[in-house]
């Protein structure tokens, strides 16, 4: 009894920890990453790039295969061991073994081999690139939870004050010091500070949903974050020169790498079209043998009478007959050979070497090379392409850092002007030199300031990521 009591607080303790658990951001971006479905997709896509890697290889192994039937003929047929027609009912077998193998193709199974390694690398370049853009996607969800959390904590925060001035303007307004307006007013403030903070909750919820789904994590209700911890770390990227930044982004970005991979492979597509024009030379052997159960005649000398005098002629001019000895025999039935003498007595072998030259057909390897020509143009188009909108967007990056760093700079001094102009507020709204509603408004926009604060924090946060991502640290180092 005591063993299960202690195995139901175990299990309850577990329970319990496993409801209050705090994902971090790291475990959100590994955990997403190793249950994204996208990324399992590309997983998938670099699994069968190794089986065409592995196929490609086997077309440099000669080709066998073997063959075996069995039969049974009744009536007239042919014996396939005498190749003699028989009426009869007869049971035969046959077995054959044929080795192929391609001494020259045009060198298109080389050029496979190096087409099925250019396409797993391909493949990994877009597994790596779905896992930077998954670790953008969790950590953009991420920050947008701690925004949402950080300014409910403002809201709250905020709406304390404003209770605590409701109970001193109550205190002043029943000793007649204060109009009741004022008292209306700070009333008016709480209730639409109380329905903000609805609204500020609710946000937190959804963009916790949001952030579960991104992460197909289905437990909406008990799903939460560490919202502690995270600040501004800046790893030297922001302070280095856009040209190289563009310069890093090229050198380590898959985008243009699986562009390049493109490039490579539409060449190598050009080769083995081009390779369909060269001769094929093949070798081939066969070995083959047959077995039949069926009965034979042959011819026997009698032993008793050896040979016969026949009449084989007659002299023309005398007339005299001509007579000649000839062995005296006669047909005898025997049954067939036994089965392994028969098939070392009938197998046969064969091989030699075989020659294709291509000569016409129909212009197909003619369209095929061409075709492969302007796949090779739209791939290196495609790739220059890349490498315009990287650079585009590495700039954009580079704006967007600079201009979020300043945007958050500008909204600290804003709220520190907000923080004086509300201290200010208050002390003259606590000796009664300022009315209920300037103050609230004073409080507002420091309200204000405040959010706004978190809003650029955050969001330079992430844009600095998002640039050193473009530099080339892995999402999965990135600090926060």
């Amino acid at each position: 009894m005591k063993k299960i009591v202690s195995i139901f607080i175990v299990l309850v303790t577990i329970s319990l920890q496993a409801q209050n658990k705090k994902w971090t951001l790291i475990e959100c971006v590994e955990y997403a990453l190793e249950n994204n479905i996208s990324v399992k997709q590309s997983e998938l896509d670099v699994e069968s790039a190794d089986i065409d890697r592995l196929t490609a290889i086997g077309n440099f192994l000669p080709s066998l295969s073997a063959g075996a039937g069995v039969s049974e003929n009744t009536g007239l047929s042919f014996n396939p061991v005498t190749n003699n027609a028989q009426t009869t009912t007869f049971l035969s077998a046959n077995g054959s073994i044929n080795i192929g193998y391609t001494l020259f193709d045009g060198l298109r199974n080389i050029r496979t081999v190096q087409r099925a390694k250019i396409s797993k690398l391909a493949s990994q370049y877009r597994l790596d690139k779905m896992k930077d853009d998954i670790s953008l996607f969790v950590a953009n969800g991420y920050l947008q939870v701690i925004l949402n959390k950080a300014n409910l904590e403002v809201l709250k925060s905020q709406n304390e004050v404003t209770l605590e001035q409701i109970e001193r303007t109550q205190q002043l307004v029943d000793a007649g010091s204060l109009p009741r307006g004022d008292l209306l007013e700070i009333k008016a403030t709480d209730a639409s500070e109380k329905q903000a903070i609805i609204n500020a909750e609710n946000s937190v919820t959804i963009s916790l949903i949001s952030l579960a789904q991104l992460l197909l994590i289905k437990d909406y209700e008990n799903f939460d974050i560490e919202d502690e911890g995270y600040d501004i770390v800046d790893a030297g990227i922001a302070s280095k020169d856009i040209s190289e930044i563009l310069a890093k982004a090229k050198e380590t970005r898959s985008e243009i790498k699986i562009a390049e991979q493109n490039v490579a492979l539409a060449q190598k597509d050009l080769q083995i079209a081009k390779g369909a024009n060269l001769p094929t030379l093949s070798a081939f052997f066969g070995y083959n043998t047959r077995y039949a159960n069926t009965t034979s005649f042959i011819q026997q000398v009698d032993p008793d009478n050896p040979t016969v005098t026949e009449q084989i002629g007659v002299v023309e001019a005398t007339g005299q007959a001509v007579v000649g000895q000839f062995p005296n025999t006669f047909l005898q039935e025997v049954g067939a050979d036994p089965f392994v003498d028969q098939l070392y007595q009938n197998d046969g072998i064969g091989y030699g070497l075989s020659l294709n030259i291509p000569i016409f057909n129909g212009f197909a390897t003619k369209g095929n090379i061409k075709r492969s020509k302007i796949n090779l143009m739209r791939s290196e188009f495609q790739l220059e392409q890349a490498e315009l909108d990287l650079e585009s967007t590495v700039y954009q990056a580079y704006v967007d850092a600079k201009g979020s760093l300043k945007s958050y700079e500008a909204a600290q001094s804003a709220l520190e002007s907000q923080q004086l102009a509300y201290d200010y507020a208050k002390e003259r709204y606590d000796v009664g030199l300022t009315n209920a509603f300037d103050f609230s408004q004073s409080k507002l926009r420091f309200d204000n300031a405040k959010i706004e604060v978190n809003r650029a924090k955050y969001d330079y946060i992430f844009k600095l990521k998002v640039l050193e991502l473009y530099f080339g640290i892995p999402a999965t180092e990135l600090k926060f």
